[in-house]
């Protein structure tokens, strides 16, 4: 079973930026998709972002375009989200995941999850 180890959160203030990374513990042919959701105490899970990992098409919720960047390193499999130009209300926790394809990110059929990671904004 594939294992997701993330990184990179932590406290920053408005405006500031944060990379996270999530390591999969699996070869890349076997996946298909990863991306990223964020979730607040009593709300429900949101996407944030998807890549494809063979071709690198991208796909991001609409509060965070222009503003964060999702990416993956083949090699190690790892993607990442950049995430610049930070807002107090990106608080929240952020959890690496993934699917079939760049739709199922988006829909939340999930097939792994990972851990989550803090990302706090001050204002």
């Amino acid at each position: 079973q594939v294992q997701l180890a993330e990184s990179g959160g932590g406290l920053v203030q408005a405006g500031g930026s944060l990379r996270l990374s999530c390591a999969a513990s699996e070869r890349t042919v076997t996946v298909s998709a990863m991306g990223w959701f964020r979730q607040v105490p009593g709300k429900e899970r949101e996407f944030v972002a998807a890549i494809s990992w063979s071709g690198g098409m991208t796909a991001y919720v609409d509060s965070v375009k222009g503003r964060f960047t999702i990416s993956r390193d083949i090699a190690k499999n790892t993607v990442y989200l950049q995430m610049n130009s930070l807002k107090p209300e990106d608080t929240a926790v952020y959890y690496c995941a993934v699917a079939r394809s760049v739709a199922a990110v988006q829909s939340g059929s999930i097939r792994v999850w990972g851990q989550g990671t803090q990302v706090t904004v001050s204002s």
